[in-house]
């Protein structure tokens, strides 16, 4: 009773109308930064900061609340149309979103998506309020053998799952983990495979890696490759989801949703495991019949599932973030720095010493949900006739797009001369049937599994075995060997 007493007093805060304002520039402001690739909700509510001085508490963590959950909805519209991920967490959505946009079915991927994001997001929402304390003390309890393990899941699926080849899947997962350990050691602080480049002493960015190996390289290839042929797209007749959709599509938000909320209560590198592993899941879930769709004309529950699991695992991170002032996300960590402006500290008593605020919080994220449903359906139409664009001013406005958003980041000439390389270098292995998203995965995820890694051998003495001896790694491990082995075993028997 407690519970949905302080949750009224949140709505009641939440909905004054200067409240309502604020949610409601974040949220538009949000959803028109996920568009932008390469400028995503990190940068924006960095960039924002300084308005912590001048705007009440409350407020302002609303605003920049509704700034991080609209650019997860607003992210998967270029990565429908475009081929183009706004934020790393939805380059899963570009997989078979893009298909399904070249095959006429846009309307239905952006509609799949929305609606997948406003079911998944509230029902994150509804587990904050109610199991919050319960869950960060679970998370706890993870110690970095169990980290590491879990990491060693998400880069076993994604390069087992992505492409045609499990050998061409792990060779790019092997170029991520390369690109990944170049920078500074977390651990000793030692520099490391910089080659005397100044630039890469902070490591390379993964906003600018997805960029260059998605955006640039989808315009530089249609220049090589398809510039000068005829689009092959059929004609769009609805931004709606027939019956047929709507069936495959909420089994999908299901479980997306309850992939994502789980993984965003914990430090394992944001939404990008949850929405791998639900396109991992969806691929070896789906009929026969649905199963040829994906990877050609493109499988509604291929974006219906990871964009659920994107927007539970955004919002879940709510939960280590204000009941232990753990962030999960480089943007719950600005976040955290903006509660630390006005000297408000998260953590297990920030529920009694800042109540007002936290409950205003989670109602406003029921409030945004809504808010972007109304904003994001009724633009399917107008987010369609993008593909009406011809290719060549389209693609300028691609690059020109990556360009701004990635020199914004540094102001290093550099960094764009690195994004070309890599678009390069995205061509070659999109020639060449290489899968791209491994390699992302590689590159965010590396540097953290290392650090895990390392902490576990100390905890175990330099002995491997505190992998086996924990029963939650041994069970994780357990996975991996069944991830890598199961596919081989039912080929074989198929042949036989």
């Amino acid at each position: 009773m407690e519970v949905w007493n302080n949750l009224l007093g949140g709505f009641i805060t939440a909905g004054t109308p200067i409240n309502l304002m604020w949610a409601f520039v974040g949220c538009a402001l949000g959803t028109a930064i996920g568009v932008l690739p390469g400028l995503g909700p990190a940068v924006t509510v960095a960039m924002l900061l300084p308005i912590t001085g001048q705007v009440e508490p409350t407020a302002s963590m609303i605003f920049f609340a509704g700034i991080y959950y609209g650019a997860m909805y607003g992210g998967s519209t270029t990565s429908i149309l475009l081929n183009t991920p706004g934020e790393t967490g939805t380059m899963v959505t570009a997989l078979e979103g893009f298909k399904m946009a070249k095959s006429g079915r846009a309307g239905a991927a952006l509609a799949t998506s929305a609606i997948g994001s406003f079911v998944a997001g509230t029902i994150a929402t509804i587990l904050v309020t109610l199991f919050a304390p319960v869950l960060a003390e679970f998370a706890v309890k993870l110690g970095p053998p169990e980290y590491f393990c879990l990491m060693l899941l998400a880069f076993t699926t994604v390069s087992a799952v992505l492409g045609e080849s499990s050998l061409r899947g792990l060779t790019a997962l092997f170029i991520g983990l390369a690109l990944g350990l170049v920078g500074m050691d977390q651990i000793s602080g030692q520099v490391r495979y910089t080659g005397g480049v100044i630039e890469f002493m902070d490591g390379i960015e993964v906003v600018l890696v997805a960029v260059g190996l998605f955006a640039v390289s989808e315009a530089l290839y249609n220049a090589l490759y398809e510039g000068k042929t005829v689009a092959s797209m059929n004609k769009l007749n609805s931004v709606h989801m027939s019956k047929t959709e709507w069936k495959r599509s909420w089994p999908a938000w299901m479980r997306g949703t309850a992939l994502g909320f789980p993984f965003g209560c914990i430090p394992a590198g944001g939404s990008e495991i949850p929405t791998f592993l639900s396109y991992a899941t969806e691929r070896k879930l789906a009929s026969p019949e649905h199963e040829k769709e994906f990877g050609t004309v493109g499988a509604i529950e291929g974006v219906a599932g990871p964009e659920a699991a994107n927007n539970s695992a955004v919002t879940a991170t709510l939960v280590p973030l204000l009941t232990l002032g753990i962030p999960t996300s480089v943007t719950a960590a600005i976040l955290l720095s903006a509660l630390q402006n006005y000297g408000i500290q998260a953590g297990p008593q920030l529920f009694q010493t800042s109540s007002t605020l936290v409950w205003a919080l989670i109602a406003s994220l029921y409030i945004g949900n809504v808010m972007l449903l109304v904003l994001n359906l009724p633009l399917v139409g107008l987010w369609v006739k993008l593909l009406k664009i011809p290719k060549a001013p389209l693609y300028a406005g691609i690059m020109i797009f990556a360009t701004v958003g990635v020199y914004g980041m540094r102001q290093s000439a550099f960094d764009l001369y690195l994004m070309l390389g890599l678009g390069l270098v995205g061509v070659v292995m999109r020639r060449y049937d290489f899968p791209t998203a491994p390699v992302i995965v590689g590159l965010i995820l590396g540097p953290v599994a290392e650090a895990q890694m390392r902490n576990a051998l100390s905890i175990g003495e330099g002995s491997w075995r505190v992998f086996l001896e924990r029963p939650m790694s041994l069970t994780l491990l357990v996975v991996v060997a069944l991830v890598l082995v199961t596919p081989r075993l039912l080929a074989w028997h198929r042949r036989a």
